[in-house]
């Protein structure tokens, strides 16, 4: 069976209410698709506008009267605010795979008022209510996705159209109190959490919600090994040094068993001197690998700036205090030094393995962020190389 792209939109309802990472869990974990692109929107009147018109269809199973609730939902809670003019935010997440779009519409699900299950994403998180007139009281989708792969072309492209001018890294859609001070911070959901098709990514995002920020940036990211270099530079020297003690030792037990006489202090410093370096150098090219799939030493040169074979989910959360509070939920860089409750205790099982990365300063997210670049379309990228030029 041939390859397709399949779409899932979040609305900014379910991004308001933090919900994102339950419906990325699910998506990946009961799909089994991969997870290629996503991208955060600020969508415009006519992004707005043109969407909602390819609405209904003759194709689509779900009940007329519900893809016209769609619609008619689209056009009120995803076009800029009427009264402050702000722009809502909403995420989109590609998938590609076989049968790609009716294995996502089956785990997004229909709304219909009589279903009582939580089986579907908008069995638990979507809410269809009547009163007793049978008049819609409250309707809230959670996600949008297509009912067919005809409608899934043609909305793709309609979405890729307007990603570089609606999409990116979000500016001016939250509204805050005066005085109160937004900050940025980078998050890097690591490439052990995508070893398999499992909720760990989505489970991750879950525990980052707890800060109350907003996410104003996604981007599914392949580190190249020059960029994984630059990204992590500044443990390199760090590593050269810190380690020297825990390779002095280690050198003088194995000297000790194999030559057969003791090590003395004075050379069991000069072991850490000389190997120090070069056990630091190690460790951070095994840093490399891990997060771009080669070091330095086993990429050519030309394929330095390549992507890498390691995927990683980039996000970018703002919000008063963000650098902190993300770093707290996060806990320490040893997952056996976290306490409960934090990713790295949950998640992490290494120093290096050890689940997300968190900017820890304002100016250390400056850094990365020029680094990684979130507001990188590969979510365009990657609908034209599937369908050609729009």
């Amino acid at each position: 069976m041939p390859q397709q792209l399949a779409y899932v939109i979040i609305t900014p309802y379910s991004l308001h209410k933090s919900r994102t990472g339950g419906i990325l869990s699910r998506l990946i974990s009961r799909t089994g698709l991969d997870l290629v692109a996503a991208r955060m929107f600020a969508p415009s009147s006519e992004l707005v506008q043109e969407y909602s018109e390819k609405i209904v269809s003759a194709n689509d199973q779900q009940d007329r009267k519900i893809q016209e609730l769609i619609r008619e939902y689209i056009l009120k809670n995803l076009s800029p605010d009427s009264k402050t003019g702000k722009r809502r935010r909403a995420m989109v997440l590609l998938f590609r795979g076989e049968d790609a779009v009716r294995k996502v519409r089956s785990v997004v699900g229909n709304l219909d008022p009589a279903r009582r299950v939580g089986e579907t994403i908008r069995d638990t998180y979507g809410d269809l209510v009547y009163d007793e007139n049978g008049n819609v009281r409250y309707f809230e989708p959670a996600v949008l996705a297509a009912p067919n792969v005809e409608e899934a072309d043609i909305k793709l492209k309609l979405w890729a159209k307007y990603s570089d001018t609606d999409g990116g890294l979000l500016e001016n859609t939250i509204a805050y109190q005066s005085g109160e001070t937004p900050e940025r911070t980078l998050v890097l959901i690591k490439p052990d959490n995508f070893r398999f098709a499992t909720g760990r990514p989505g489970n991750v995002i879950d525990f980052f919600s707890r800060t109350g920020l907003y996410i104003v940036a996604i981007k599914v990211h392949r580190m190249s090994t020059s960029d994984a270099m630059e990204f992590y530079g500044p443990v390199r020297e760090v590593l050269r040094t810190k380690l020297k003690d825990v390779v002095a030792s280690k050198s003088k037990a194995a000297l000790e068993d194999k030559l057969g006489f003791a090590i003395p202090p004075e050379t069991e410093k000069q072991l850490g001197d000389i190997l120090g370096p070069l056990f630091g150098d190690n460790q951070f090219d095994n840093i490399v690998r891990f997060m771009a799939g080669r070091s330095q030493s086993e990429c050519p040169t030309a394929e330095l700036d390549q992507p890498g074979s390691e995927k990683c989910i980039a996000l970018v959360y703002e919000g008063v205090g963000a650098v902190a509070k993300i770093r707290d939920v996060l806990g320490p860089t040893d997952p056996s030094k976290a306490p409960p409750g934090s990713i790295r205790r949950e998640f992490g099982s290494s120093i290096m393995v050890n689940a997300a990365h968190a900017s820890d300063a304002p100016e250390s997210a400056t850094r990365e962020l020029g680094i990684v670049k979130p507001a990188d379309n590969v979510f365009r990228r990657i609908i034209e190389q599937f369908y050609g030029k729009l």
